[in-house]
């Protein structure tokens, strides 16, 4: 039986979460079909630019993100403090960013007289739409619906272009975080269609490279690193940048096949930072998604979530 979305996905236990959404034609969501010989390569610039507009819309931050050939990863932080700060002017800005607003809203917007009846149905719609600006499920179905229209006005045909829902694992820590990072950002390198993470295109670690090579210290609608000095910031990826960078250079040597790669005897510091060992850090990277498990994290926040869930039992990725 398919789990509900709400037993899935629930900021109060953990904003983080990596999600996965596959195509479902022989075709190929942005690769190359061999049988015809046409290149769809250009259809991964299109969900890139998707999940970065979607981003400034919503208060759905992205950690992390790789768009494959026929799939894509998004590791994404639910911003629960910052769509609570939104004003209710805020909320239908940018709510009529992507959609239609009613007439009704448009007069409460201008300032209009209003009945009782039609202001209080006017803060209900406000309060709907405030809700679904940090809903990790109306973030994907925008983004899958958009792609899938364009793919099929391209291949001039209809139906289904995703494969059912999106799935999603809950990153209940730090390391179960950092693991779904590097996942996602090494995909183009364990895929072998690149050969470094700064030559993997349509992914967050080029982004974050282009911008610091531009002198920016920020990448377009990409959460910002905010370093392990900072947890009382809770807007931002709790590790450092370098660190981060450090790490997935070590990573993608490892996990190549074919490729020799010596690590130094001091490993990265976020790695001695969060205790985490080299293998079990590999391990992580290279399992995330052969075992289906929508929960990642320490014992103690697996059973911490299995509380707050009210559930009997709890399958999860168990980082010791």
């Amino acid at each position: 039986m398919t789990t509900a979305r709400s037993q899935l996905i629930c900021p109060d236990i953990t904003p983080y979460y990596h999600c996965v959404s596959r195509c479902v034609r022989r075709s190929y969501l942005c690769g190359e079909d061999s049988h015809t010989g046409q290149s769809y390569q250009h259809r991964r610039a299109w969900v890139e630019e998707r999940i970065l507009t979607l981003a400034t819309i919503y208060c759905i931050d992205i950690c992390a993100y790789a768009v494959m050939s026929n799939h894509y990863h998004l590791v994404a932080f639910i911003d629960m403090d910052g769509v609570a700060g939104l004003s209710d002017s805020d909320v239908i800005e940018r709510w009529g960013i992507e959609h239609c607003l009613p007439r009704l809203i448009q007069r409460y917007q201008s300032g209009q007289k209003l009945a009782a009846a039609e202001w209080q149905k006017c803060r209900e719609i406000i309060e709907v739409w405030r809700s679904r600006l940090c809903s990790l499920s109306w973030f994907m179905k925008e983004l899958n619906y958009q792609i899938a229209r364009q793919a099929n006005q391209e291949d001039q045909c209809t139906g289904r272009f995703w494969e059912g829902r999106f799935k999603s694992q809950a990153l209940l820590d730090d390391k179960a975080l950092l693991a779904a990072m590097a996942y996602a950002d090494l995909n183009p390198v364990r895929a072998k269609v690149a050969d470094t993470p700064e030559q993997s295109d349509h992914t967050s670690v080029k982004a974050r490279l282009v911008a610091l090579d531009r002198g920016k210290t920020s990448a377009r609608a990409l959460l910002d690193f905010i370093g392990y000095h900072s947890q009382e910031k809770k807007r931002g990826i709790p590790f450092r940048l370098m660190d981060y960078l450090e790490l997935l250079d070590w990573l993608g040597r490892q996990m190549r096949e074919g490729k020799r790669g010596v690590l130094d005897e001091s490993a990265p510091g976020i790695l001695q930072r969060l205790s985490l060992v080299q293998k079990e850090c590999l391990t992580l990277c290279s399992e995330l998604e052969k075992r289906p498990r929508a929960w990642v994290g320490s014992q103690r926040h697996l059973m911490h979530a299995k509380s707050q869930l009210n559930r009997q039992r709890m399958l999860g990725i168990v980082i010791s």
